[in-house]
């Protein structure tokens, strides 16, 4: 995957997050679960794009 196809999926993901928690009326125990479930699945994917998570899915001991 081109870098710069990271970075604009990056963007949206972040402008996507700051619109629901300005723009959508939650409860703050709400929009802070949200954000660490899209903060993880970002990192899983980063390291799924980078290779990072398929060599230690396949480490063996």
């Amino acid at each position: 995957m081109p870098l710069i196809n990271l970075v604009i999926v990056l963007i949206i993901v972040g402008v996507l997050l700051w619109l629901v928690n300005n723009f959508i009326p939650m409860d703050a125990k709400i929009k802070r679960i949200l954000n660490i479930i899209v903060v993880i699945c970002v990192v899983i994917w980063l390291l799924k794009a980078f290779g990072v998570m398929d060599s230690v899915l396949n480490f063996r001991l």
